[in-house]
């Protein structure tokens, strides 16, 4: 596009956009009024739906600085326009964060103009200051402020645009701000509030009546009732009510459910610090970035994000993340080293309070209030951007739509010759002028019919009724026909492929830096005082609530295991202690030895002497992924000292632990646990200097705590396959479709359970990538490690049930087992690095890669993204807890989880399994093809109607508005509708349906058939006028007379202006009719992807009921239908003919349909894509050489120009190539560096 100055905001983001800026014209703004008037409101509707053009039309180019309109396009596949209106906004600084002591107190300047109330208030508040003026727009709820020094428009998210570090957080700003600066502040942040504006009916009715192809009905329906063709106009206006009043309440229900989910937590009063001392009462609504909030020791709804500086809350998260346990958030470090790193909301969100999400209780110390920062407010917290990505969600990119614009715009091209043929005709004829347009016009309507939106979105109706009877419900039904597209699915682990719960295995101690024997007793008397079980009990996020343990699945596993019981403290004993009152853990009495029970120092809680097993919980260090490890400071009853427990993953644990105290078979111990699919946590302890307080405790960083350890042992926690798992991914893998696993958990662990699961079988080789970024003057480098094969198993037993597939199947499978002998394994810290150092290589590795651990929520989605880019359709299956991005990435996320964090994904299912996956594929594939089969119908019923009128035409006829009645109504809409019921085949099959409308077969099955009914129409059009009894039709006229049958059916009616009653008429009427319900049978496909149409009774009824009334009235004339459907009479022997005529029609039209499209082109076609429709076995491509080895196949390809066509999907393009690469896959144990030529092979995309 020429422009001037173009730019660019939201850079490197997801809603990156290119800004122009406008000026209104007022020439241009007149004759764009000229114009609407001319074309009476048309011009409008235009400049309405495309928004660059009403900008551009009514508006000059200039800078963006000076804009009053803004020009917005997306940079994304999509390229959407948008317009803003800039606003300018007085404030006495220029940005939100600026001191307002730095300007000199000054009078507002003279001349001012365009000042609104708003601005007058400003005046007087900040009277002292020279305001400033500020440009904005706001789009998609996030206003944009110019940046003068940047030349640019910026949005501001809050705190953290300060890049502030966490102890400048607590020095500069834990005290709170003044009236004047929070309300200095809100000028730029406005409202804290995420305002779901629930849309007027009225609004609603307009936005959704404004649609093209509303418009093109109604002009339709005006067109028809000028011609008096009141009835069908009456039927498609009561369709498209019914469409409209449909569509309104989903959209209004969707808003009002949205509405309802932010307004728990909008508008609510809380305790906010002015200063040290002043504390007062405010709606939230009026709290600002910065603000310093009181959290209420009985908990809250959060109404903003916000960073804990004093205290510890619990918080339920489910809101946000799914995962409804809750967790321990603790004040932002004040020193140490974590201290001095920039505040980080996804880096500090154990110590982050998100919005929306519920503080259940708070501890704190006597006398202090639990405080947090105000970080983000409204539409830019967590819980803000979620709300605006369902307010504003991305277009569906599915070439099925767009496919669907192109066809209708042929169909436009073929209506426009048919109304130039018409306007000719007519004028050669002499035929009046209203006539002319009414006709001309007419053709428009017949090519282009008004009610194929509404029998295109039965199929996806019915399509979802079905899914809601399996349990799966739907919030974007157009995404189920994206379903049968999909040919890569990724699954989460845990909770997904695997049980959600752990199970404690056994523990395995380590003594003397060797290994004891594995035991799976924890909780047995001998073990109670060892420091193994205390770090048990203790080193977890556990809290009570309402008397019950509630806390991570795992650490609830693991202290339950050993048996022992936790106490909290009340709200008195923390009041009444100076210090805090720590969590108590003991084991329970009975496994207490008896001389410790009775002795009465151990009541008197002296026990200088003996040793107590009861433990108090003086500080906690809660679980980082990123750092992978938790760590608790306790005290024993009666002890001096203080100790230090830490849990977490073992390489991390044994890096921290002094190395005498590792045992030397760590390493091995830990990959025979890992290889067998066991989750493994590390344990370890260290006593503390006597000398450390309670209070000295509080403040350390985690860091000086968590060294020089003394190893414990391991934990073996089991994760078990869900039952349905495997025979899910089989079921999946025969039908084509690559699986992936994208999980948080360890590396072997996860490819253990890749293995036991059948994602990767016994036979292929693992290769992990394992890259590290750069250090020192050491490049970024990957190392290849090939993981050991286990020993064959039992599972592989696929591989005998290939041989009942097709001979030419079982060919493509070998070649491609030989070839899929690898996996690339990698973890999300080598998936980050390649991300950065190697581009070129990540498309390589993810056509390959199977297994993706610890991988974190961010890094799920720009995989999925990744894989878009390389053309797979993705879907994306997962629990909700921390797949919420990835899910709403994915062309299809299903969430198995029905708490509220599944309104970000298009579909959740009831059952807790992966067994809705394939039910899902299956609907979507039927769906799809329905869909098809739908367009393909409506297509050919067009062209049909459009083939009678134009022969009827060239003599001055036309068909009479009860045939055009009947044909619409008794028989395209019912057929329409009943053809979409063929309900889903049971099972997946290897070929994958088309995506493509415009693809050779889809094409070639409708150019046929076209062909089949023009060559029919044409036949009898010109065989009547040929028979001996043909004449003009005149009332008079009795040509049944002339049959044998002596039938007179000759009926006396008045003159006909319009032409109507004629042997011509009569002849094309039986025939079409004929036509209509030939091409619905041949298009209602059965297998492989629905069930056959004879199990489709309402179709099968409707068709049978048809053909039996049309071929009696054509055989056995009823004068009354003949009168009201406006036929004449004719002599059997051509009503014998007509019969003849429509047998051979439908034989043909089904003959060319099975032989030519079914049996030539469609298996031509998939042998050919073969290749490009298998993602998990790229080297499939190589099948249709196989194939065309034979001279058929290949003077088909020669024919079609298929002969050594390159695929036209990227992931098959690169496949390819790598095949031909001897470098692919690298060999074990090298090292490719960043700076490797390997590493630097252009990217084949």
């Amino acid at each position: 596009m020429k422009t001037g100055e173009v730019k660019i905001i939201n850079q490197g983001l997801e809603d990156e956009m290119e800004v122009w800026g406008y000026q209104p014209c007022l020439w241009k703004r007149i004759l764009v009024g000229m114009g609407v008037v001319c074309t009476g409101g048309l011009l409008l509707l235009l400049l309405y739906w495309l928004p660059e053009w009403g900008v551009k039309g009514t508006c000059t180019h200039t800078s963006v600085r000076d804009a009053h309109t803004l020009l917005l396009r997306s940079t994304d596949e999509f390229k959407q326009w948008f317009r803003a209106r800039v606003h300018v906004m007085l404030a006495p600084g220029g940005k939100p964060f600026d001191s307002l002591d730095l300007k000199p107190k000054a009078q507002l300047g003279k001349g001012e103009h365009g000042i609104g109330a708003a601005d007058e208030e400003v005046r007087g508040k900040f009277a002292h200051r020279q305001p400033d003026e500020i440009h904005y727009f706001t789009h998609h709820s996030t206003k944009y402020y110019w940046n003068d020094v940047i030349q640019n428009f910026e949005f501001y998210k809050g705190l953290e645009d300060l890049k502030v570090s966490c102890a400048s957080i607590h020095s500069d700003h834990s005290s709170g701000l003044s009236k004047t600066l929070q309300e200095y502040r809100a000028l730029f942040f406005g409202e804290n509030e995420i305002a779901v504006r629930v849309p007027s009916i009225f609004i609603l009715l307009i936005k959704e009546v404004l649609n093209p192809f509303y418009i093109f009905q109604l002009f339709s329906v005006i067109l028809w009732s000028a011609e008096d063709y009141y009835y069908y106009a009456t039927a498609i206006v009561l369709m498209s009510v019914i469409s409209i009043a449909t569509s309104l309440y989903t959209i209004k229900k969707q808003y009002v459910m949205l509405h309802d989910m932010v307004a728990a937590h909008s508008v609510l009063r809380v305790s906010v610090c002015r200063g040290n001392k002043d504390i007062e009462q405010a709606m939230s609504t009026e709290l600002v970035p910065g603000d310093v909030i009181i959290i209420p020791a009985n908990g809250m709804i959060m109404p903003c994000d916000a960073v804990l500086t004093h205290g510890t809350c619990i918080v339920n998260e489910s809101m946000l993340t799914g995962e409804s346990v809750p967790v321990t958030k603790t004040s932002l470090p004040s020193s140490g080293e974590e201290a001095a790193s920039s505040y980080d909301m996804e880096e500090h969100k154990r110590h982050t309070l998100f919005c929306g999400t519920q503080v259940i209780q708070t501890r704190f110390y006597a006398g202090e209030l639990v405080k947090a920062v105000v970080v983000r407010t409204g539409f830019s917290t967590e819980k803000g951007q979620l709300v605006r990505s369902i307010l504003y969600p991305k277009p569906t990119d599915f070439k099925l739509y767009h496919d669907a614009y192109l066809f209708l715009l042929c169909l436009v091209g073929v209506a426009g010759i048919g109304f130039i043929y018409t306007i000719i005709l007519s004028i050669m004829n002499k035929v009046p002028a209203k006539t002319i347009i009414i006709e001309s016009l007419d053709i428009v309507t017949i090519t282009v019919p008004p009610a194929l939106p509404a029998a295109m979105t039965a199929g996806i109706v019915y399509a979802q009724r079905r899914l809601k009877k399996v349990g799966i419900f739907c919030i974007s039904p157009q995404r189920i026909n994206m379903c049968g597209q999909l040919n890569l699915v990724c699954f989460d682990k845990t909770g997904t492929l695997t049980e959600d719960g752990l199970d404690l295995w056994g523990i395995q101690r380590a003594e003397d830096g060797r290994f004891s024997p594995p035991e799976s007793e924890v909780a047995k008397e001998s073990l109670v005082n060892s420091a193994f079980v205390a770090c048990m009990a203790t080193c977890h996020s556990l809290t009570k609530i309402e008397g019950e343990l509630s806390g991570d699945p795992l650490d609830l596993k693991m202290f339950n295991a050993t048996g022992w019981i936790l106490e909290e403290p009340t709200e008195e004993e923390t009041a009444l202690h100076n210090p805090i009152m720590p969590t108590v853990v003991r084991p329970p009495k009975h496994t207490v030895p008896e001389a410790n029970q009775n002795n009465p120092l151990t009541q008197n809680m002296e026990l200088s002497e003996l040793s107590s097993c009861e433990i108090g919980i003086v500080r906690q260090f809660p679980f980082s992924s990123a750092l992978q490890r938790m760590s608790v400071v306790v005290r024993r009853l009666g002890e001096k000292h203080m100790d230090a427990y830490l849990k977490g993953a073992p390489e991390v644990v044994a890096s921290l632990c002094k190395q005498h105290t590792v045992p030397q078979s760590f390493t091995e111990t830990l990959e025979t646990y890992t290889r067998q699919g066991f989750r493994v946590i590390a344990l370890a302890h260290r006593q503390l200097e006597s000398k450390l307080s309670w209070h000295k405790v509080q403040s350390l960083s985690r860091d000086l705590i968590e060294t020089n350890m003394d190893f414990l042992g391991l934990i073996i926690m089991q994760n078990k396959i869900k039952e349905e798992t495997a025979g899910v991914l089989q079921e999946l893998r025969q039908a084509n479709i690559r699986t992936l696993m994208v999980t948080g958990d360890n590396m072997l662990t996860a490819i253990s359970v890749a293995r036991d699961c059948g994602m990767i079988r016994s036979h292929e080789k693992v290769i992990i990538a394992d890259a590290v970024p750069p250090k020192d003057l050491h490049p970024a480098s990957i190392t290849w490690r090939y993981t050991d094969n286990p020993a064959p198993t039992n599972r592989d037993s696929q591989t005998v049930e290939i041989h009942l597939e097709e001979e030419e199947e079982v060919c493509d499978r070998q070649v491609a087992l030989q070839e899929q002998s690898y996996h690339f394994a990698v973890s999300g810290r080598s998936f980050a690095v390649i991300t950065e150092h190697f581009p070129q290589l990540i498309q390589k590795l993810v056509l390959r890669a199977t297994v993706f651990a610890r991988m974190a929520p961010d890094q799920k989605t720009q995989l999925v993204e990744v894989l878009q880019s390389i053309d797979y359709t993705v879907g994306m299956c997962g629990d909700g807890a921390n797949d919420c991005g990835a899910l709403k990435r994915a062309h299809s996320g299903i969430s198995l989880s029905e708490l509220e964090a599944s309104v970000a994904s298009p579909f959740t299912s009831s059952t807790a399994n992966i067994s809705c996956v394939p039910n899902l594929i299956r609907e979507g594939r039927a769906a799809l093809i329905t869909s098809f089969c739908v367009f393909k119908f409506m297509a050919l019923y067009s062209i049909i109607q459009y083939l009678s009128v134009t022969l009827l035409y060239s003599i001055l006829s036309n068909l009479g508005d009860f045939q055009f009645l009947f044909i619409d109504i008794a028989i395209i809409l019912i057929i329409a509708f009943t053809m979409s019921l063929n309900p889903a085949w049971k099972e997946l099959v290897w070929r994958r349906p088309p995506s493509s409308l415009i693809s050779g077969p889809l094409l070639c099955s409708v150019l046929t058939q076209i062909i089949t009914c023009l060559v029919f129409q044409v036949l009898a059009f010109l065989l009547v006028r040929q028979q001996s009894w043909y004449e003009t039709w005149t009332p008079q006229s009795d040509a049944c007379n002339v049959s044998s049958s002596g039938l007179s059916l000759n009926v006396t009616s008045p003159h006909d202006h319009k032409n109507i009653k004629n042997y011509e008429n009569t002849t094309l009427f039986y025939v079409s009719s004929f036509q209509y319900l030939a091409v619905a049978i041949v298009f209602s496909k059965g297998k492989p992807f629905r069930q056959p149409s004879y199990k489709n009774w309402p179709f099968m009824l409707s068709c049978m009921c048809l053909y039996t009334f049309l071929l009696f009235i054509m055989l056995y004339p009823v004068p009354a239908i003949d009168n009201f459907l406006e036929i004449v009479c004719v002599p059997h022997d051509w009503r014998v003919t007509l019969v003849i005529i429509v047998t051979v029609n439908a034989a043909v039209s089904f003959m060319l349909e099975i032989l030519i499209v079914d049996i030539v082109l469609w298996r031509l076609v998939f042998r050919a894509n073969q290749g490009v429709n298998r993602p998990s076995e790229p080297s499939s491509a190589d099948a249709p050489q196989v194939a065309n080895d034979r001279w058929g196949p290949s003077f088909l390809s020669w024919l079609f120009c298929r002969n050594n066509k390159p695929p036209t999907v990227r992931y098959m393009h690169l496949a390819l190539e790598l095949q031909d690469d001897a470098d692919w896959p690298p060999k074990p144990s090298t090292v490719t560096c960043a700076s490797d030529p390997q590493s630097r092979v252009s990217n084949p995309l």
